[in-house]
């Protein structure tokens, strides 16, 4: 019987270091093909670092053939340029995926960091020590930019296998939220009764119920 796999890459985008990590999964079965980073600190000229970026991505996707690719997208934040040079970086790697004919998919920081660890604001280290757990992985706790990239990988398999729960755990909360049942029953002028009538188009509307004859 032949089993169908599935291989994902995720890259989290750098100008100094950009992390990868390549997830396969078979029948269900999630395993860590590779993970690493590609250095990018000792090239000083940042037109030849974007180069150096599309040719070592376009390298690892000939290498390990993944089906499809997740990227990180770059985080806001004061400094205009970090953000523009970051831009420029994930712009380049996607590019490289997209000139392989694949299919590209991107993820907000917060929203790779609920993914693994239930919180979405996490720690690196947080998310290498999930990955650990739940892969089998080693990692170099000093060059967490690697953790980050199979992390986007694992984020995008848990999005598309379960769209309506994408987390790895369930988001901790402390705090009961209310019925819907119960805030009808506090609140009863917010309730939409179906009263169907026409307007003068013939269109059909709802009215809302603010306790009037």
């Amino acid at each position: 019987m032949t089993v169908n796999c599935k291989r994902i890459m995720g890259i989290d985008p750098g100008t100094n270091r950009m992390g990868y990590g390549v997830l396969e999964i078979c029948a269900g079965a999630m395993k860590c093909i590779v993970i690493g980073d590609i250095e990018l600190s000792k090239l000083k000229d940042p037109y030849r670092k974007l180069h150096y970026i599309f040719e070592r991505v376009s390298s690892l996707i000939d290498e390990y053939s993944p089906d499809e690719v997740a990227l990180e997208s770059p985080f806001f934040g004061e400094n205009v340029q970090s953000m523009l040079k970051l831009g420029r970086a994930q712009g380049v790697a996607m590019a490289a995926a997209l000139h392989k004919e694949l299919q590209v998919f991107e993820y907000a920081p917060r929203r790779v960091k609920q993914a693994i660890t239930g919180v979405g604001s996490a720690a690196k280290e947080q998310v290498a020590a999930m990955l650990k757990g739940m892969l089998g992985i080693e990692y170099n706790p000093k060059r967490l930019d690697a953790t980050d990239g199979l992390a986007v990988a694992l984020c995008h398999h848990f999005t598309v296998s379960s769209p309506i729960q994408t987390s790895a755990v369930k988001p901790r909360n402390t705090k009961k939220s209310a019925s819907w049942e119960k805030f009808l029953a506090d609140n009863p002028e917010r309730e939409i009764k179906n009263t169907p009538s026409k307007n003068r188009n013939g269109d059909k509307k709802l009215h809302l119920n603010k306790n009037k004859p």
